[in-house]
């Protein structure tokens, strides 16, 4: 199989119809802290944030130092941030994974599904991946809603996958081939 070379620009935009996904900065700080710091928004993905500090620390050391397909979700109507979506390539595969984080003022607009879509897209037509998949917590049923809305299959649960917040975990996981994307 022939090696793929993957290239993402650091200035690298993805434009929606109602949202920009675009390299998150520092001065995205205080959009973050806003749904990094609430309970319900982060249930399920990460250990809530104590202070904008901590959210700056976050994004210089996540989303700047390794910023290759990771991307802010700001709406274009009024510039704000809501949210994050990434990538992450397993190239020895061809394939990747995609995970996202939207702020809970904004759930219910399909915001994560027009980001999904573009990623898709990304990954498919420009990095001509084979497979994209994702996984969620097994409580997490929004989540598996976008991911059906994006086309993907139910894989199956790894039962008790992970610790996350002092619980077991069940990971569901869904994913979708590059053929399924085409049709």
């Amino acid at each position: 199989m022939e090696e793929k070379i993957y290239q993402l620009s650091l200035s690298s935009y993805l434009d929606g119809e109602r949202i920009l996904l675009r390299p998150m900065t520092l001065e995205d700080a205080a959009d973050m802290y806003e749904y990094a710091s609430d309970d319900e928004t982060v249930r399920f993905v990460f250990e809530k944030h104590k202070d904008l500090a901590e959210t700056g620390k976050n994004i210089a050391n996540h989303f700047m130092k390794e910023p290759l397909g990771k991307y802010a979700i700001q709406l274009k109507k009024t510039g704000k941030m809501i949210g994050t979506i990434d990538i992450r390539l397993r190239e020895e595969h061809n394939s990747a994974e995609i995970g996202y984080t939207l702020n809970k003022s904004h759930w219910g607009n399909g915001y994560v599904t027009e980001a999904g879509k573009l990623i898709l897209e990304l990954g498919f037509e420009k990095l001509g991946l084979e497979r994209i998949y994702a996984c969620h917590d097994s409580e997490n049923l929004v989540s598996g809603k976008v991911l059906k809305r994006l086309g993907m299959t139910y894989e199956g649960t790894l039962r008790k996958n992970r610790i996350h917040k002092e619980r077991y975990v069940d990971d569901v996981y869904y994913s979708i081939l590059k053929e399924d994307y085409l049709t």
